[in-house]
């Protein structure tokens, strides 16, 4: 008797599917390192189970890389997937790491993260602050045109004085039409805002001593000295890094500059300005100062600048705020399905950068 054709089918084809399988690649071991704080922020549920996709993570998050558990879970991890404040790859928790090639960060700087004995073992990193670069944008675009229709001010009054101004008695100084924005350094942050700016109908000038003008008519912004810029701005907003070179780079003397009521933002380092001097011209009234940071990160209880009308002061909240920590745990698993398929990294940090970086 001949044996059923539809088994003999069904065989062969079981035996051929055997003999074409593709293994499944297996995931590359991954650990969290962060800090108890700051861990549950950037850590949710969500982005636990998207990086879970793409790796295999250790059971436990890193607190710290010398207690005997944490050597454990280095021994076999292959990335790090790290955010603020958490603790330093130092020569000690490299020679427990025999794995280790990569780091992916979920925030901006790497400096907390990378010693010299992780450039030199040739760790490789991966930095979010592309990402985070987006809200202190948008929050210096949302200053710039606050203060050009002195919007705070005349909140203030309509608070104080509860009737309706009259209009016609607007200062022609107030508004943004043909306002005059001068934007120190074209960072990361500084060429969002650039972009962001575009649909508005202002000038934008910009002083980088590492941008020529071909690249800054690429920008569409008129490249200038540092003290022009000062000059003739109404607006100007920081975006240098703090580096040995830039502290206290907006002097005393460049605040004298400013125009009468220009608006100085800044949102990137307190220590960037002169603040003494800064303050002395805002109580004066000559200046107006929209600050994010400051030097000391938080001021006296008796600084002036708390109750000076000119100033605003904001708790270091341009950067990523909120339902905005998503943006940074979606850039990183981006950034580490890359490293898993063997693309790279699509924002490596250089060591050879590292002077020119925050």
């Amino acid at each position: 008797m001949s044996a059923d054709p539809g088994s003999d089918r069904r065989t062969d084809h079981s035996t051929d599917h055997r003999t074409t399988r593709t293994p499944v690649p297996k995931k590359p071991s991954a650990a969290f390192a962060f800090s108890p704080r700051t861990a549950p922020v950037l850590l949710t549920p969500e982005a636990v189970a998207a990086f879970g996709e793409v790796c295999a993570l250790a059971p436990r998050t890193l607190y710290e890389f010398h207690s005997p558990e944490a050597r454990e879970v280095l021994r076999e991890t292959e990335v790090l997937i790290t955010g603020w404040e958490c603790p330093p790859l130092d020569a000690a928790a490299l020679a427990a790491a025999p794995r280790l090639t990569s780091v992916v960060h979920t925030a901006g700087s790497v400096r907390g993260v990378m010693t010299e004995a992780a450039w030199e073992r040739g760790i490789e990193i991966s930095s979010a602050a592309a990402a985070n670069a987006l809200p202190v944008a948008e929050y210096t675009v949302a200053m710039i045109l606050l203060t050009g229709k002195r919007v705070l001010e005349s909140a203030r009054t309509y608070r104080t004085e509860r009737t309706t101004p009259d209009w016609t008695q607007a200062a022609q100084a107030a508004g943004n039409y043909r306002r005059t924005v001068g934007l120190l350094s074209a960072s990361l942050i500084g060429r969002r805002v650039i972009e962001l700016l575009r649909p508005y109908e202002l000038r934008i000038l910009l002083y980088d001593p590492f941008v020529d003008a071909a690249e800054a008519a690429a920008l569409g912004v008129e490249l200038v000295g540092l003290d022009e810029l000062f000059a003739r701005s109404d607006t100007v907003s920081v975006h240098t890094p703090l580096l040995p070179e830039t502290r206290q780079l907006v002097s005393r003397e460049l605040i004298g500059g400013l125009r009468p009521d220009a608006v100085l933002i800044n949102t990137a380092r307190g220590a960037v300005v002169d603040q003494e001097a800064l303050t002395e011209a805002v109580l004066a009234g000559r200046v107006r100062a929209v600050l994010d940071v400051t030097d000391p990160e938080l001021l006296p209880p008796d600084h002036p600048l708390w109750t000076c009308p000119g100033a605003l002061l904001t708790p270091h909240v341009a950067g990523s705020q909120g339902n905005e920590w998503q943006r940074l745990t979606d850039f990183a698993v981006g950034e580490l399905r890359r490293w898993a398929a063997g693309e790279g990294f699509a924002h490596p940090v250089r060591r050879e950068r590292l002077a020119f970086l925050a």
